[in-house]
Parts: C-alpha cells; sequence; structure tokens
C-alpha cells in the first residue's frame, strides 16, 4: 500500500495517536475538548495525501523547498492557515506549533511502518521524501500564520501602550508646568514639582524607547520623517535637555563642517539623548562628556566619548536590550535593568541608512560613533 492510500484509509488511528501525543505534551492542549484539538488536522492530513498522489517535477521541489509551492486551499486560507489561527486563540506558542506537526509526521510513519511489509519496497523511500516536503509545507503556511497573529497581537499592544500611557503622563507633564509657571509656590514646593516634570519627562522617553523596542523585535523599521534640517542646532538641544536631568555633570559640544542634511530631527535628538544618558550612567561621574557633530562630503558623524571602558565581552552586545552583563536568565528579577536605549539607537540610525559603531579601552574610554548619509530615504 502506497502512503497515499495508507493516511487515507488509516485517517481514524493517525489522529488518535497525535490525540494522545497533544494531550499529553502540550501545555496548552490540555484542557481543550477533543473537536477544537483536532479541528484541520483531518483536512492537513488529505491535502498531504491529495500532495503525494499528484506528480512533482524538480521545479516543484525547489519551489516547495523555498516556501513557495501550491497552497491547499488556493486563495483562501488553506487549513494549515485556519488551524494556525485557531491555535493563536486557544494560548499555543511556537514552539507547540512545531511540535504538533513532529507529532503528526511520527504518527503516520510509526503506524505505517507496520504495513512496510505488504508495501513495494521501491515506494517506500520515495514515499517518505514526498511526505516530508508535504509537511514541511503544510508546517510553513500554519507558522507563517501563526506569525502574522502574532505580529498583529503586538501591533495592538504597541497602540493600547501609546493610548493608554501618553495621557496620563501628558496631564502630568502639563500640571507640573504649571505650576512652575504661576511663580507662587516656595522653595520645597518647587524643588518636588520640578522633580516631578523631570520624572515624567524621563517617563516619557522611556514608554518612546519601550514602543520603538517592540517595532524593532517585530522586525518593523523605526518610523521617520525626514526633513530638511542642521543638526548642529539638535546637538545643542540635547545636551541642554541632559544638563537640565544631570546638573552634577559637565557636558561639552563641539561641532564642525557642513551639518546641512535630510533627517528627522525629533528621532535625532532621541538617539543623541539615549547616547548622552547611557554616559550618564556607565562613565566616571568626575569627568565630561563629550558630544561631537562633523560633517564631511558625504556623510555626518554624531559621536558621544565618556571615561570609562566595556568590556570585550559586552561590547559585542552592547546593543542588545539585556542589561550589561547579565544572561537571559537574570532577565526574571525585578532589579535587572533592561538597556533599552541603545537599542532603539541602533534602530534609529538604522531607518536612516546609518551605521553606528562602539569603541572601548581602559586608556581611551567610550565613543559611541554615528554615521548618518546626508539624505535619507522616507520609510
Amino acid at each position: 500500500m502506497k502512503l497515499a492510500a495508507f493516511i487515507r484509509s488509516k485517517e481514524g488511528p493517525i489522529v488518535a495517536e497525535w490525540e494522545a501525543f497533544a494531550q499529553t505534551y502540550l501545555p496548552s492542549a490540555a484542557h481543550m475538548d477533543r473537536a477544537a484539538l483536532r479541528d484541520h488536522i483531518i483536512g492537513l492530513l488529505r491535502f498531504i495525501a491529495s500532495d503525494l498522489e499528484t506528480s512533482e517535477t524538480e521545479q516543484d521541489r525547489s519551489e516547495k523547498a523555498k516556501g513557495q509551492g501550491p497552497k491547499e486551499g488556493g486563495a483562501h486560507d488553506s487549513a494549515a492557515e485556519t488551524h494556525a489561527a485557531l491555535r493563536f486563540a486557544g494560548g499555543f506558542d511556537t514552539i507547540e506549533m512545531i511540535s504538533e506537526f513532529r507529532a503528526l509526521r511520527a504518527s503516520v510513519i510509526k503506524l505505517w511502518r507496520s504495513e512496510w511489509a505488504q508495501a513495494d519496497p521501491a515506494d517506500i523511500l520515495p514515499g517518505l521524501l514526498r511526505f516530508d516536503e508535504a509537511i514541511d509545507q503544510v508546517m510553513a503556511e500554519s507558522l507563517s500564520r501563526f506569525t502574522q497573529k502574532f505580529t498583529h497581537s503586538g501591533s495592538l499592544f504597541v497602540e493600547t501602550l501609546v493610548y493608554d500611557f501618553r495621557g496620563p503622563l501628558e496631564a502630568v507633564s502639563n500640571s507640573a508646568r504649571t505650576l512652575l509657571t504661576r511663580g507662587k509656590l516656595d522653595d520645597k514646593q518647587l524643588n518636588e514639582v520640578s522633580r516631578i516634570e523631570t520624572c515624567a519627562t524621563r517617563l516619557n522617553r522611556l514608554i518612546s524607547d519601550l514602543i520603538d523596542a517592540v517595532r524593532i523585535r517585530l522586525d518593523k523599521a523605526i518610523p521617520i520623517a525626514p526633513a530638511p534640517m542642521e543638526i548642529g542646532t539638535t546637538v545643542q538641544e540635547a545636551a541642554k535637555e541632559a544638563r537640565a536631568a544631570h546638573p552634577d555633570r559637565r557636558i561639552l559640544v563641539e561641532t564642525a563642517g557642513n551639518l546641512e542634511g535630510e533627517w528627522d530631527r525629533a528621532r535625532i535628538r532621541q538617539m543623541l539623548s539615549n547616547l548622552i544618558e547611557n554616559a550618564a550612567l556607565h562613565g566616571f561621574r568626575t569627568s565630561a562628556i563629550d558630544v561631537a557633530a562633523k560633517g564631511s562630503a558625504q556623510e555626518i558623524t554624531l559621536s558621544v566619548h565618556n571615561e570609562g571602558s566595556i568590556s570585550p565581552a559586552d561590547a559585542s552586545t552592547v546593543f542588545d536590550p539585556l542589561p550589561r552583563g547579565e544572561d537571559e536568565t537574570r532577565i526574571q528579577s525585578e532589579k535587572v535593568r533592561l538597556d533599552l536605549g541603545l537599542f532603539v539607537t541602533k534602530g534609529i540610525v538604522t531607518a536612516h541608512g546609518g551605521q553606528i559603531t562602539v569603541m572601548s579601552s581602559d586608556e581611551e574610554g567610550t565613543t559611541f560613533t554615528a554615521h548618518f548619509p546626508r539624505r535619507t530615504s522616507e520609510r
């Protein structure tokens, strides 16, 4: 018996074997009833059987290897894609999705092996190869739709963050600013309200970094709106803001050359603020933070330097969101601080078509240098 005929004749036992695995080893499947758990498994098996019965050219094999084989549902959602949508709604994760298809593959092969004695030996190996191609195709379709659902969910999460956090935070910031401008506060009240405004500004920046980090993690470029600008002014503005936040630190600015071009002013300022904040956090408190903007014929470079070094091991992952010197097992601790600033900074530079590097040593200190082309294509 050929494999396609076997699958059609043994749908029940194959699904039962697969179902036992799912309910035993997949946490998200444990609470599901049989109908919800099986959903489109039979449809997937029938598509695989039909695929095995269809003649295949070398070009067909090449397209399948690239995930471009014919879809079971044609122009409509396939059983694999509908299955993925239902699994996403049921709380499955990617590992559980992959485990499902691995178990389905194992169930078919296990049961078919018991009937190899009745099969033509010449059909066994070609049948297994075609079966692997077919199940890889439906798994690719399913995981693609699952990823789309996850990405869409992440986008909604970002939109919720913007709406739910920005409104109340703006109200706090505006109220503090109003109290400061009224001029009827004593010294103690003035200090407290100033702290409120400073903290609100910092929170706003942290929320912006968090939102941008989520966008990057979802494989989306940070949105930018390039327009003609003179970048030296933005450097001075970022330095002035940093001096207000860190009055005990010396922040020196140097500009040279032609600093005109097309960039996103708000994003450039966000990037500089993150780099200066990083220098203030990790650099020696007794030394100055040097901020420089230099223009050449084709590009401008922005750099931020501080005394103090980064170890070679940490320098290789300095743009990752995990804290310096920490591993992923520590991230569950409430005391661990995510370094989103540098992660987002790299995203901003990349969105402008530029590059950012870091050089660090005990003798020379640490310097982050961003290279920006003068003209950035709008995204």
